[in-house]
């Protein structure tokens, strides 16, 4: 098995390396990631600058290729040209912080996997529900599970698993379950500050002021111990929106 590893929490991460090394255990893996950290950078991707690619080693041996950009742009360029042929499978992560509910759309980590899909590659994006210093094993172990699920699995080029790991020691974790994305709703807020030199700025804060649960949603499922699997999907069509609309047609009066 031949595995593409990216992420967005970028090269230097603690998360990326713990999967990178449960990973290798199973597969031949190469690791194209961003340089800087790029997280709910979306799917966007690098067009008005060259990508700079750098070879990144740790502890004094090659570990994978840096890049000046997104980890969309990781996985196209590690695609189309840094790796000798197709993968058999894209790995985004591990993030330190869920990826559920509405944040998914924000999501750089499950960007990089979508990327994958896009590209006809099973993907898989994994995170640990935590923004709190913690041990990524488990969730490591949880992450080549996975990778071995999708591998064997007879789901399609296109799938994409959306993994999200509670922050919980593996002796507590219940298990886990499909789940579909949430619904659940933040406020987001600026702090306004002032710079040395006397000018404003802004940051991004808020809060979360409704969660969604529904037993079936991916926040409740980690809230309760067990780890999410959301199935995702790039086609961002609104069938029933679709369904109830296709037979209207316009006459020209758009005036």
């Amino acid at each position: 098995m031949r595995i593409l590893l990216a992420n967005d929490d970028g090269i230097y991460s603690e998360g990326i390396y713990a999967l990178y090394k449960k990973l290798t255990e199973i597969a031949d893996v190469t690791v194209v990631a961003p340089i800087t950290e790029q997280s709910a950078v979306g799917h966007a991707i690098t067009v008005a600058d060259p990508l700079r690619v750098v070879d990144f080693y740790k502890f004094g041996e090659f570990f994978g290729y840096g890049i000046k950009g997104s980890p969309a742009d990781c996985v196209k360029i590690a695609i189309s040209d840094i790796m000798d042929r197709k993968p058999d499978l894209v790995v985004s992560g591990i993030n330190h912080g869920a990826n559920l509910a509405t944040n998914v759309i924000y999501s750089g980590t499950v960007s990089a996997a979508t990327e994958g899909a896009m590209m006809g590659v099973r993907s898989v994006a994994v995170s640990l529900a935590t923004k709190e210093k913690y041990d990524f094993t488990t969730s490591a172990e949880i992450g080549a599970y996975f990778a071995k699920y999708m591998y064997s699995s007879s789901l399609p080029d296109n799938a994409v698993l959306n993994i999200n790991v509670p922050a919980l020691s593996k002796e507590r974790i219940k298990g886990w379950r499909f789940a579909r994305q949430g619904n659940s709703k933040y406020l987001d807020t600026f702090a306004k500050r002032t710079d040395p030199r006397g000018g404003s700025y802004y940051w991004l804060t808020g809060e979360k002021v409704e969660i969604d649960v529904t037993p079936e949603s991916d926040e409740y499922m980690v809230e309760n111990g067990y780890v999410s699997v959301t199935p995702l999907m790039f086609d961002m069509t609104d069938y029933r929106m679709y369904d109830q609309l296709k037979d209207t047609e316009g006459k020209g009066e758009f005036s």
